[in-house]
């Protein structure tokens, strides 16, 4: 039996004020600020994280995401809870609210990440309730929720309890797909190694439950795959159908890095093949990155009118030192914009939902030869679809400048490489982040190198935010998020060193109601 805790709990209870809190976001998203982002979700103020319960109810997405309404120190990480809004359209949004926080015995220490649904015309969320002992010992339920017209979600009963012999309490993050018309759940944990497979004391698992017929749910396993020993923790699962085929995508931490792959401290991607209910078998390839960029974690996705719609966090955990924002206007981290994911030659592919084409505002086309080195000037705020044909050029760099800043893709064709590089920032991550937790070696947080087949173009979707830029590369093939800070508060330059055509979009703002 667990301890009791050592903080009371209703001095935590009184942290968590909706009105105050709702007040104070609405406050911060109209006020806004130079990093601030107009076409990516921000934290109002203090840190989100993981995007939750994604789904639609009567024609609207709900989108939740972690939150630390309360930091306290600027412990960002403590008092998780989630945020809340809600759009149409993917423009028009609700303001940001409290939605779940800490109030009972169950989730004292947080709120951790879930899943959301629709059931019975409600919105309901399915999550991680974590409380510790007084001697930090972690415990964990699986709980229902339902969202209100006031923007709170009332609790609702413990589904599952506790975590499961042989896998320690990291136990989280619950994901409902469905299959022959019943519901599962994957499960997020964490194995205890077996010693002859692997030297790491724990190993990232995916559990699977199904809901019996008379209520309450069942372990029925583990996900069997070939990647035994890969990472000390996965995180974040969603198991997804498209069509014929099933991905598995997953977040594994610990791994170790390689030149041209696996270069963040946490990793988002997925196995793609078929998977079986009843043997908990995944035939799968290998395991591929879903985002190439410094910045990308914890996605979820949804499936809705024969979409699979995905919102990342645009973050990394342990990385909180290197956020421009949390020191001028305290908030850190972003969401991704919402992407499609479609499979393409065995290999799931990203773009921007067709209804960011309604942020399109002013357009100037693009068309030149001779390798000329014209600069583009960027509006604040872009989107850049540009066609690069080689011609002679063995190399090719883009470069988005401000001022005496930037931020650089470069390209070399005869080892089809691309390399990322912000290292010209002034501000913000760059060079090399040790970490001492003994999980993984030091990281490369300022450029990054990843393989790119192309034959004589090389065709991109570049959106430029204020603090933020999504990369799209040969349609959707490859992603790749970051964080910028510029320093001076200007428009950018793009520079490409290659002929090339297309059109630069000027892109307006989310609109917050």
């Amino acid at each position: 039996m667990a301890k009791k805790s050592g903080e009371n709990l209703e001095e935590i209870k009184k942290r968590f004020n909706k009105q105050e809190v709702d007040a104070r976001a609405r406050e911060a998203v109209l006020k806004g600020g130079r990093w601030h982002n107009a076409f990516h979700i921000d934290a109002p103020y203090s840190l989100i994280s993981d995007p939750n319960g994604l789904c639609c109810c009567d024609g609207t997405y709900h989108i939740f995401c972690q939150w630390n309404p309360t930091p306290i120190n600027k412990n960002w990480h403590k008092n998780k809870s989630w945020m809340h809004t809600a759009t149409k359209d993917f423009i028009n949004y609700t303001m940001p609210e409290l939605s779940l926080w800490p109030r009972d015995i169950h989730d004292k220490d947080g709120c951790h990440s879930g899943c959301g649904f629709v059931e019975d015309g409600k919105v309901r969320v399915f999550y991680t309730a974590n409380s510790r002992d007084e001697d930090y010992q972690r415990t964990v339920a699986q709980r229902f929720g339902t969202l209100q017209d006031d923007g709170s979600i009332t609790l609702d009963e413990i589904q599952v309890q506790g975590n499961p012999e042989g896998y320690t309490a990291h136990f989280r993050d619950p994901n409902f797909f469905y299959r022959n018309g019943v519901r599962y759940f994957a499960m997020a944990a964490q194995r205890m190694s077996d010693p002859a497979k692997s030297s790491r004391p724990t190993n990232g698992a995916v559990l699977i439950y199904r809901e019996k017929a008379e209520g309450g749910w069942e372990l029925l396993g583990e996900v069997k795959t070939d990647y035994y020993d890969f990472g000390y923790m996965w995180e974040c699962p969603n198991l997804m159908q498209f069509e014929d085929m099933d991905v598995l995508i997953v977040c594994p931490q610990g791994v170790k890095h390689e030149e041209l792959k696996y270069q963040n401290h946490c990793l988002a991607g997925y196995f793609i093949g078929h998977f079986s209910v009843d043997s908990l078998d995944m035939i799968h390839g290998k395991f591929h990155e879903l985002d190439k960029g410094f910045d990308f974690y914890s996605p979820q996705v949804f499936a809705n009118e024969a979409r699979h719609i995905m919102i990342g966090w645009i973050g990394m955990p342990d990385l909180t030192d290197t956020v421009e924002s949390a020191e001028e206007g305290e908030w850190l981290y972003s969401l991704t914009m919402p992407r499609e994911l479609t499979i393409h030659q065995g290999k799931v592919r990203s773009q921007p939902v067709k209804e960011m084409d309604a942020l399109r505002k002013e357009r100037t086309d693009v068309d030149v030869s001779n390798g000329q080195n014209i600069p583009i000037q960027l509006p604040k705020g872009s989107e850049s679809d540009l066609n690069i044909v080689f011609g002679a050029a063995r190399k090719v760099e883009v470069a988005v400048k401000w001022n005496d800043e930037k931020f650089v893709i470069k390209y070399d064709r005869d080892t089809q490489i691309i390399m990322l590089d912000r290292e010209g920032m002034k501000l913000g991550g760059k060079g090399i982040r040790p970490f001492s937790d003994g999980k993984n070696t030091d990281v490369n947080i300022g450029t990054r190198k990843f393989k790119l087949f192309t034959n004589q173009e090389l065709n991109f979707r570049l959106f430029v935010d204020n603090s933020v830029i999504e990369l799209f590369l040969q349609d959707g093939e490859e992603a790749c998020s970051l964080l910028v800070y510029p320093e001076e508060d200007v428009a950018p330059v793009l520079e490409i060193s290659a002929d090339k055509t297309g059109e630069v979009w000027q892109l307006g703002k989310f609109n917050y109601k």
